[in-house]
């Protein structure tokens, strides 16, 4: 049994501290076990991601903000996640994409944030585009994971214990 689910177990949504909620959620969104229709996405970096791109594996897709204090600490062990993947993958192991979304509205405040970090996993600022393919919960930090069949798996929301991400390397097995 995780951290997360015994917390889970005690706690509310609304009384977990870890939330930042967001107003109201996308007008579509997919349920769990459902198929994502994965948009194409232009990374920080300027390349984009497309759909194809996401059919080789599973996937850890988390949401975040410059501004959320809990999105910082939870974005340091989804950094852990994305170089272990990294890793994995170069060993020919089956891994995880990672993937950070930003909800931030200006992209140079978000590439400095992203720098001062140290954060290697790609970024993108497509916010209402992946939150309308993966989940209905508006919320920040979210960690959204995607199965390697390309369903829907968890919309986990709030800040996560180190050893919670790094089990979602699991996923890529599974």
């Amino acid at each position: 049994m995780t951290r997360r689910s015994v917390l889970g177990g005690m706690t509310g949504v609304g009384t977990l501290g870890a939330l930042c909620a967001l107003g109201a959620p996308p007008a579509t969104a997919t349920e769990p076990g459902s198929r994502v229709a994965w948009p194409e996405v232009a990374l920080l970096d300027g390349s984009r991601l497309v759909p194809a791109q996401w059919t080789a594996g599973s996937a850890v897709v988390v949401f975040w903000s410059t501004t959320c204090p809990f999105c910082r600490r939870h974005n340091q062990h989804v950094e852990k996640l994305h170089r272990a993947a990294r890793a994995a993958a170069a060993a020919g192991q089956a891994a995880p994409r990672v993937l950070g979304v930003a909800r931030d509205r200006d992209a140079e405040v978000v590439r400095r944030y992203v720098q001062a970090q140290g954060y290697s996993f790609p970024v993108t600022m497509a916010y209402a585009e992946l939150a309308k393919a993966t989940s209905q919960r508006n919320m920040i930090p979210l960690t959204v994971t995607v199965d390697r069949a390309g369903r829907l798996r968890q919309a986990i929301p709030g800040e996560m214990f180190e050893e919670d991400v790094m089990e979602l390397m699991a996923l890529a097995a599974a």
